[in-house]
């Protein structure tokens, strides 16, 4: 418990000093995200083309990376946070459509994995509608589990969010 508070503790940090000194394009947005895991999405953007991105969220199915992909009906707890590379040019059209890809790190604990901590590869494509706050996303994240055990996995997630001033 001390672990996650002081997890806690040092991600608000990280927003609190990151915010001033970023050169806010669209600044903070806060949503939802449907998936592995199902849950909160939060994006900071950093400049013009970078972002922080969280997650938190409740992912169901057990431990999938030691167990041949075996899904027990166990729930877990999932956090991640990602760094983010935005290519606005990648795809020719009136709306914005960015391809995005980043790396980062995931906390799960529950269903068989009890505190694991892997690394993520995020790629993903977004639609920034001109007229709205918002942003609509679909991401495939490969991921490598570093502890209690080794192994790879995917996660996947289709998103919304809506962006504050």
């Amino acid at each position: 418990m001390k672990k996650n508070l002081l997890f806690g503790m040092v991600l608000m940090l990280m927003m609190i000093i990151v915010k001033p000194i970023a050169a806010q394009d669209h600044g903070f947005g806060l949503g939802l995200v449907v998936g592995e895991p199902t849950g909160l999405s939060a994006k900071l953007w950093t400049s013009r083309t970078n972002a922080f991105d969280f997650g938190l969220g409740v992912a169901v199915g057990g431990d999938r990376i030691s167990h041949d992909y075996y899904y027990n009906g166990e729930s877990r707890l999932h956090f991640h946070m990602d760094y983010l590379w935005h290519s606005f040019g990648a795809i020719n059209s009136s709306e914005r459509f960015p391809l995005y890809y980043g790396i980062g790190g995931r906390y799960n604990s529950g269903g068989g994995y009890d505190g694991s901590l892997g690394i993520r590869g995020v790629f993903g494509i977004a639609w920034l509608p001109r007229a709205t706050p918002i942003d609509v996303f679909v991401e495939l994240v490969p991921v490598f589990q570093l502890t209690p055990f080794t192994g790879f996995g995917i996660d996947a997630g289709l998103g919304i969010r809506f962006f504050f001033d």
